[in-house]
């Protein structure tokens, strides 16, 4: 798949006391931009209710490489950067960029996918596999081994 950018909005609220974003924001953003890109694929929110499967994160980290400002243009891209073969555990990566193409921080993190009835990870049926499938992938994109 060609990349996945979306362009994002600061609000006033978004803004720590020096004026610049504060740093829950990246992660909100990082969600914002998986959640567009899996509804684009048709996984809606209602869809993985009815799929009894839903996202948990083991681990989420933030590089933050320049300060972003209010009058900054913003974008946010994804990338699959890791996953088993059958899209049970995953990695990606957002990068978030200001207007000029200036990177401003590098979002990681790693999950996988739980059986919202039993509370179990679980390999997720054929249609979210299908989305994930479709995800951009990193440049150093790799196939895990279950251990």
């Amino acid at each position: 798949m060609e990349r996945f950018i979306k362009e994002l909005q600061i609000r006033w609220s978004d803004l720590d006391q020096n004026g610049h974003l504060r740093h829950s924001v990246y992660y909100d953003w990082g969600a914002y931009c998986r959640i567009l890109f899996l509804s684009g694929q048709g996984l809606t929110a209602t869809r993985m209710m009815e799929l009894q499967v839903g996202p948990v994160l083991f681990r989420e980290e933030a590089v933050f490489k320049k300060e972003i400002r209010l009058e900054d243009a913003v974008f946010i891209d994804l990338e699959l950067t890791a996953s088993r073969r059958d899209f049970s555990r995953w990695a990606v990566q957002h990068r978030i960029y200001k207007g000029d193409q200036v990177l401003a921080a590098v979002l990681h993190l790693e999950g996988a996918w739980m059986d919202t009835n039993k509370r179990k990870l679980t390999a997720p049926p054929p249609e979210v596999a299908d989305a994930y499938a479709a995800m951009p992938l990193a440049a150093d994109f790799r196939w895990q081994e279950p251990s």
